[in-house]
């Protein structure tokens, strides 16, 4: 769109007392940052104790098939987010409706993901020894329910899309607090009934069942009762404007994640499982700015519809990390050890060395996150040469890593140029985005 398209949107869909805050309402709106990361913040807390008390009573087998799992979950997880993304700023510009026509258009997507479900669940019942095989476990019903899960996800990541544009920052904290901490919970309780493994991963289904049940509720509060003869907003519509977030998320997730895999190929097998464990803790940060993104991208997208410059909104969610960022690198800075001991046991020490070095790179990622949704926000695209070139770079250089604090270091230098990439393209003015 170009900026003057923007604010016509601003004047037609918005609607009243929908323009960018003025500088009196700026704490306000900080504030509801504070609480998302700290939502965040909470519930990255409640994912650390779920993996120290799967870690033990699974044992390390049990535990990676665990880890597979959840893992193969997590890349089923990027279309969804990456819908999040659409639907939250589509909402916000006014595309999808208002009331009763948003909350129809909700409801026929619910109705059209959940028939999906019952169809992929029958699929996966009949095939789930292949997708065990293909995952490499031996927990079959536990591999049925993976694909169960990314559709779940998908309806939820729609309903939190859609908060996001109500700028119901609280009921979008409170629901990623309520996934987490029903994970744990109810995964304890399979585990305690004796399904192991399987009763583990089904916490998470479960969990996301309640969540996504809980945001229906509140959505239907919001929003009113469906209106049924309003212009229908087809949920392949949705995706198609998906590319570009699926490609960008995709890519920050490879940032994310691949030096862990490289570790296992260019490390030791002791010094990978150490940089393993280390990373769990260094990327704290990260979450966090999943939770301020949240927040980042609708507000971003409000103020450019209004006329205003999105920057601020952009600033005060780097803010935020960076004193966040500072908490944690002191924490890895004095006490490395005993945190690493604490968390995963005396084995585990050695990453002392590189915790610090390894905080720095995902504070580095985490704005750089949060400059991927402040472009997604804007619909930007050139920012994703930047995140192609730096996912692509990341694992060659890595090869030349020979130990592991050569490897550590390799990865704060590419975080620090993707960093430095996306902030530059984010800092610039321009009246319309690309």
């Amino acid at each position: 769109m170009t900026a003057p398209q923007l604010e016509d949107a601003a004047s037609t869909t918005l609607g009243p007392g929908s323009a960018a805050p003025e500088a009196g309402s700026l704490d306000a709106e900080t504030g509801k940052a504070i609480g998302l990361a700290a939502a965040t913040m909470v519930a990255n807390v409640v994912q650390v104790v779920f993996t120290v008390i799967f870690t033990r009573w699974l044992g390390a087998d049990g535990y990676g098939s665990l880890a597979a799992l959840l893992n193969l979950s997590v890349i089923l997880f990027v279309p969804g987010a990456a819908l999040q993304v659409v639907a939250a700023r589509e909402a916000t510009l006014g595309r999808l409706g208002h009331g009763g026509e948003l909350a129809g258009t909700l409801a026929r997507w619910s109705r059209h993901i959940l028939m999906a479900v019952v169809a992929i669940a029958v699929l996966s019942v009949v095939v789930r020894r292949p997708l065990a095989d293909l995952i490499n476990v031996d927990q079959e019903w536990a591999a049925a329910a993976v694909p169960i899960t990314g559709m779940l996800w998908l309806l939820l990541c729609l309903q939190r899309g859609l908060l996001q544009s109500a700028r119901a920052y609280r009921e979008v904290g409170l629901s990623i607090l309520l996934e987490a901490l029903g994970r744990l919970a109810m995964g304890i309780a399979l585990v305690a009934l004796g399904l192991g493994v399987t009763g583990a991963y089904l916490g998470t289904v479960a969990s996301l069942v309640v969540t996504g049940v809980a945001l229906a509720w509140v959505l239907r509060r919001r929003l009113g009762p469906p209106a049924h003869d309003t212009r229908p907003h087809p949920l392949p519509a949705l995706a198609r404007g998906a590319a570009l977030p699926i490609a960008a998320l995709t890519l920050v997730a490879s940032l994310q994640n691949v030096d862990v895999i490289m570790a296992k190929h260019v490390l030791s097998a002791d010094d990978a499982g150490v940089y393993a464990a280390s990373t769990v803790a260094a990327k704290a940060i990260v979450w966090i700015a999943v939770g301020l993104g949240f927040w980042v991208l609708p507000e971003a997208t409000r103020r450019a519809a209004a006329g205003a410059d999105p920057r601020p909104v952009l600033g005060r969610g780097l803010a935020l990390i960076a004193a966040l960022s500072a908490c944690a690198l002191t924490i890895f800075g004095l006490v490395p050890e005993l945190l690493l001991r604490t968390a995963f046991g005396a084995e585990y020490e050695p990453g002392a060395d590189v915790l610090l070095t390894l905080g720095a790179a995902y504070a580095l990622l985490a704005a750089s996150y949060l400059c991927v949704q402040f472009q997604l926000g804007l619909h930007r695209r050139h920012f994703a040469l930047v995140l192609a070139v730096m996912a692509v770079a990341q694992p060659l250089l890595l090869l030349g890593a020979d130990d592991l604090a050569a490897f550590a270091r390799t990865v704060l230098l590419v975080h620090a140029v993707t960093a430095v990439g996306l902030l530059a393209l984010s800092a610039a003015r321009r009246r319309a985005p690309a």
